[in-house]
């Protein structure tokens, strides 16, 4: 696909056919993130690939609103910035963010970015901690990698 048509046909989609999408693809994906320049070259970037559905289900859960469509996606990447490398981390994981949803998109994949840093489970219920947390807790993150957003990727349903 020429670059002018995947920044064309670049969009969110929150609505996914029932069909995986091949460890290959996601691995090429990431590899892709992997490329985007970094402050200082500081490769700050992490990348976290989930395709087990019950861990999707509880991705959807980190918030309210905004992340409960993520529970039909084939898979989500966890976009991860390493804090100790660099206090440029969450620019730098924006950039790679970005360069993956291209990538998704030039490949016929579907995406949403559901952005986690900063934001609240809830936003009448501040028991209920931030998004981060939540995160960091399902999938038992390092302390010294923060959470930007988590990718939903998979084959967009027709009739968006």
């Amino acid at each position: 696909m020429e670059f002018n048509d995947v920044i064309r046909l670049r969009h969110s989609v929150r609505s996914f056919e029932d069909r995986p999408v091949d460890r290959e693809m996601l691995d090429d994906l990431v590899q892709v993130a992997l490329t985007a320049p970094s402050s200082r070259n500081s490769k700050s970037s992490a990348f976290l690939i989930v395709e087990d559905k019950d861990t999707i289900l509880a991705l959807s859960q980190m918030r309210e609103s905004g992340s409960g469509f993520m529970k039909d996606a084939a898979a989500a990447i966890v976009v991860l910035g390493d804090a100790s490398k660099t206090d440029l981390w969450l620019d730098n994981c924006a950039i790679s963010a970005t360069f993956l949803q291209l990538a998704a998109t030039d490949r016929g994949l579907g995406s949403c970015w559901v952005h986690v840093c900063g934001r609240p489970r809830s936003k009448t219920d501040a028991s209920l901690g931030d998004a981060e947390e939540y995160v960091r807790n399902l999938l038992g993150i390092k302390d010294n990698m923060r959470v930007l957003c988590v990718i939903a990727l998979g084959y967009p349903k027709e009739n968006q």
